[in-house]
């Protein structure tokens, strides 16, 4: 290799063709390979299994819209303030993309990985014994248990439910939702109630399973959450509501004495 090559197993462009992933563009990928897939292909430079393809593309499937969420409403006030700038309102939405919202899935992929033992147990009793030091620990340290607790599915996550039903279908849980499934089972021993496992939660611990890289899990909610924003815009463009946010603030506000900073 030259100084001046930027070798890629990515695209590249001839006078002749497009080549993608060692495919040629046009004839081999086009039309035969779905954008689920795709992405996994790219991220991966591994074409995934059908039942790969089918966990991963029911991931991006929820974690792609939930409603007026902040991410949401950035994106349809950011339009309102620059209707020339598509790309600025999706980035914005997409900006908001952070521990609270849509960042838990890595968050949540990420600790399971970080706690799984080198032996993996054969039985639930053994994930169990592990769920219940990780919670214990968690507690001790006065942390949160990533992926644990929702603020509007408090009976449990429909979302939760169906991606196990999935990946036990496809035969694809992995060690991350054995432990995830775990703390699910024991965490009202430590924490004395009981809380659902969120869906955010529980698709970091698919995709971990899935063997992609847990520095992009982030990016995946947000390739998912990219087609959420696009559905926003296109219902802002027929049914407008950014105005009425907008105004609903600015016609509310209440003038107060200033509160001077204190360092403390």
């Amino acid at each position: 290799m030259t100084e001046h090559e930027y070798p890629t197993a990515l695209g590249a462009a001839s006078r002749e063709k497009i080549t993608l992933l060692g495919q040629d563009l046009a004839d081999d990928v086009m039309g035969r390979v779905g954008f689920g897939e795709l992405a996994f292909w790219l991220a991966t430079q591994r074409r995934p299994s059908k039942g790969e393809t089918r966990v991963f593309e029911a991931v991006l499937a929820a974690l792609a819209d939930h409603g007026f969420t902040p991410t949401a409403i950035v994106t349809r006030l950011t339009y309102l303030s620059a209707p020339d700038s598509v790309q600025g309102a999706l980035a914005a939405g997409l900006l908001g993309g952070g521990s609270r919202f849509l960042g838990v899935t890595e968050d949540c992929g990420r600790f399971l990985h970080e706690r799984l033992p080198a032996q993996l147990p054969m039985d639930d009793a053994g994930w169990d014994e592990i769920a219940l030091q990780v919670v214990r620990e968690q507690r001790e340290a006065k942390r949160f248990v990533p992926g644990l607790g929702h603020h509007v599915h408090k009976d449990g996550d429909p979302r939760t439910r169906r991606l196990y039903a999935i990946a036990r279908e496809e035969d694809l849980v992995g060690p991350h939702l054995e432990l995830f499934a775990a703390i699910g089972r024991v965490h009202p021993q430590v924490l004395g109630r009981t809380l659902p496992l969120n869906g955010a939660g529980v698709c970091g611990a698919a995709l971990a399973d899935l063997g992609l890289p847990l520095e992009l899990l982030r990016g995946f909610a947000l390739l998912a959450r990219t087609a959420g924003l696009i559905g926003q815009l296109a219902e802002e463009l027929r049914h407008p509501v950014g105005n009425d946010i907008f105004l609903s603030v600015d016609l509310n506000n209440r003038p107060v004495d200033p509160d001077p900073y204190r360092p403390s």
